[in-house]
């Protein structure tokens, strides 16, 4: 009993609590952590490599004493992206931003702070990092979760693929086993169900006090529990796991009813369970860490279902046959008990040998999913993995002497050798080894709890925190400031601060449009929102490619109108990692998982073709077949994406020629000029006038620039000499014309 003992002091050495970093993290922040800003900015935004839960996330911005200034919460825009808005008139000084995301994939909550300074850097003024504890109390309830699930699955993949085809028996009456042994699943299943059911309660709980920072008294006797019940996506699956618990309570009960009086039925329930089983653990698998995958997170979730689904039933089926096994063969003589036990191991040898080979290949995809760089691996989740496939080593290696025991030929020139050192093999061992499984399983179990609340390392591909880019005009008595926030392809905020005289100006209507100059693209003109005196905001993904980028700001007041126009480097760098593309090593991988599955299905369809009595014509005609169809639907496939590009060439031509001159205030101002001294002719009211400036919103700059140079239908061209710039100049004031909606 030495080796037993030892390994599993080993196992609770392995498994004891490491310090751990919170779930998700942040990849892109604006301002940066410690930066010095020469003024004061006028948004917070910091985005999160998962969605977050709205309503238990917050930002707060506090200044150096301590006092709140401002708070915010998740964007309407993007659920991964906290922000608030700086109120106006922010003095020199430090500034500590509170950040505690909640995120929805998990409902992990952190809570972290961050220091930007205005003016000059001030010492002494520093954030505080997240608290990178694990929950004792999250760790214990995905421990019984995940021995529930374990036990429930393994058990009723015992039933169907190892007790039934091993002693199965038309004559029982109790589930196609003997009384006893049916007995003892069904205390499994209700044993599972009620581990369940009880680590659900303790899971709500938690998450309870972790979204409120609350104790347990405050969440029950609250009722804190209930807005997480229905507020979050936690208690969304919370919800539909209980449904499915009491419907498993309800189908044990049916089963046991029905047993004597409609056996065939009980039967079929009792074989039933396994789809409960995989369905528990699928939903567990929609809150773990392949939810917030970078890389195909809908693969991700799979494989890792598939992965858990293999663990459940290798692991699980040593659970369920250590509980059945002693009672089963109690009534036995010994040598009958060595032959039963044996016919029930040997298929579960075999099975289990499978679901070992599915466990290796899906784990690597697991793990190379979270792992895009070695540098990654030295962090606490590539720590904490460590310690897991440790004890999934020693396992193996207990299964691998276990499925050795099994096997006579093999085994006989083993023992010659380990008797010529002095140890002897006992027929006994086969129980001990199977119960040291068990021991192993279980703190293997309590590994993979620890690696669930242990977050996935940052990619070192993630961007760095944003320069965000922001540049100030002057039109007319207006000072404009504007800033495109992260400054990327896809959803950017723009915020505009419009002074005058270092004043603030509130109650002005303020237009913004986005142009990509090189293609002609032009966004619908936009009000943007006035969120305090002086500050105006408008959020858009018009911004879908990088390259240089116009942003034109009309602002009216009264009957008076002024321009400003800048000028953006959109770098693919602002970009917030949304998604991450797959590596080599990764599509090895999943190709890997792919062949697996594939390879161990093989037989499954040679017998079922086999049954079909298909000739080797038939077999050619239908390969041949599935050939055709898989290159006609890569073909159809190329050539529809290649119609839809044609498409897009056809909605969108690029430009003939490109408008080089900035459509700012001045060149409004010279295009006037010129409209007056050379287009006398496009002052008047024809219809051909009207029609041109009716398509203005449909028509580029590249249009009219040929309608300038050439004229358009009645309409001559403009008189005179013009250069191309005066002639863009023209244009730009002619795009005035155009209205707003």
């Amino acid at each position: 009993m030495r080796l037993p003992r030892l390994l599993l002091a080993l196992s609770v050495l392995l498994v004891s609590p490491v310090l751990i970093r919170a779930h998700g993290y942040v990849v892109r922040a604006i301002p940066a952590d410690r930066s010095t800003l020469e003024r004061p900015p006028t948004r917070l935004q910091y985005w999160f490599s998962e969605a977050l839960e709205p309503r238990f996330s917050e930002i707060n911005l506090r200044d150096q004493t301590g006092k709140i200034i401002a708070s915010g919460g998740v964007d309407q825009d993007s659920l991964s992206l906290l922000s608030l808005r700086v109120p106006s008139g922010l003095p020199d000084g430090a500034y500590i931003v509170e950040l505690r995301p909640a995120f929805a994939s998990d409902g992990h909550v952190i809570a972290e702070s961050r220091v930007f300074f205005v003016g000059e850097e001030v010492g002494g003024v520093s954030g505080r990092a997240a608290d990178d504890r694990a929950i004792p109390l999250e760790v214990f309830w995905r421990y019984l979760l995940g021995i529930a699930n374990t036990l429930f699955f393994g058990g009723s993949f015992a039933y169907a693929a190892v007790l039934l085809p091993a002693w199965g028996s038309a004559g029982s009456f109790s589930g196609g086993l003997p009384s006893r042994v049916m007995g003892r699943l069904r205390n499994c299943f209700v044993l599972a169900t009620a581990i369940a059911i009880s680590a659900n309660l303790l899971a709500l709980i938690q998450q309870s006090m972790v979204f409120f920072n609350a104790d347990a008294s405050q969440v029950v006797e609250g009722g804190l529990w209930q807005v997480v019940q229905i507020g979050s996506r936690f208690g969304d699956i919370w919800t539909f796991r209980m449904v499915l618990l009491v419907f498993t309570a309800v189908l044990i009960f049916a089963a046991e009813y029905i047993r004597e009086t409609i056996p065939q039925m009980s039967v079929g329930i009792w074989k039933g369970m396994i789809w409960l089983g995989a369905l528990f653990i699928g939903l567990s698998m929609i809150s773990s860490h392949a939810a917030g995958s970078l890389v195909l997170p809908w693969i991700a979730i799979l494989v890792n279902w598939i992965h858990a689904l293999a663990v459940a039933g290798w692991v699980g089926g040593l659970f369920a046959l250590t509980l059945v096994l002693p009672i089963a063969l109690d009534p036995y003589a010994e040598e009958e008990r060595r032959r039963a036990r044996a016919a029930v191991l040997m298929r579960f040898s075999r099975v289990a040998k499978i679901l070992v080979m599915i466990v290796i290949v899906s784990g690597a995809y697991n793990a190379l999913n979270y792992f895009a760089s070695p540098a990654e691996i030295a962090t606490s989740y590539g720590s904490a993995l460590g310690r897991k496939l440790l004890l999934v080593v020693l396992l193996l290696l207990a299964g691998g002497w276990q499925h050795l025991t099994l096997r006579p030929r093999l085994l006989a020139g083993i023992r010659s050798k380990l008797e010529r050192v002095g140890i002897r093999f006992r027929e006994e061992i086969r129980e001990r080894l199977l119960r040291l499984e068990v021991l192993l399983a279980l703190a293997t179990l309590l590994a993979v709890s620890w690696l669930s609340a242990t977050p996935i390392p940052a990619p070192q591909s993630a961007p760095p925190d944003a320069q965000v880019p922001q540049a100030t005009g002057i039109s007319g008595d207006f000072t404009i400031s504007a800033a495109a926030l992260p400054g990327g392809p896809g959803v950017n905020t723009y915020d505009l601060l419009v002074s005058r005289a270092g004043a603030p100006v509130a109650g002005l209507d303020v237009y913004l449009q986005l142009v990509h100059p090189e293609d002609g693209r032009r966004s619908p003109w936009q009000r943007a929102e006035e969120a305090e005196a002086g500050l105006y905001v408008a959020v858009g993904d018009d911004i879908d490619r990088t390259g240089t980028w116009w942003t034109l700001v009309d602002v009216v007041e009264g009957d008076g109108q002024t321009r400003a126009a800048f000028s953006w480097q959109i770098s693919a760098s602002a970009a917030v990692v949304q998604t991450r593309e797959a590596n080599l090593a990764q599509i090895i991988s999943l190709a890997a998982v792919l062949i697996t599955i594939g390879g161990l299905a093989y037989p499954a369809g040679k017998r079922l073709l086999a049954r079909m009595r298909l000739g080797m014509a038939s077999c050619l005609l239908a390969g041949g077949a599935v050939v055709v169809t898989l290159a006609t639907m890569g073909i159809g496939a190329a050539l529809i994406a290649e119609r839809q590009r044609d498409y897009e060439r056809t909605l969108n031509p690029p430009p003939e020629v490109v408008n080089v001159v900035l459509p700012d205030a001045e060149s409004l101002a010279r295009g006037a000029a010129l409209y007056q001294a050379h287009c006398l002719v496009w002052q008047g009211q024809s219809a051909d006038f009207r029609a041109l400036r009716g398509q203005l919103g449909a028509v580029g700059d590249d249009f009219l620039y040929a309608a300038v140079r050439a004229g358009w239908r009645d309409l001559p061209p403009c008189s005179g000499e013009l250069g191309d710039g005066a002639v863009w100049d023209i244009v730009n004031f002619f795009r005035g014309f155009e209205g707003r909606q």
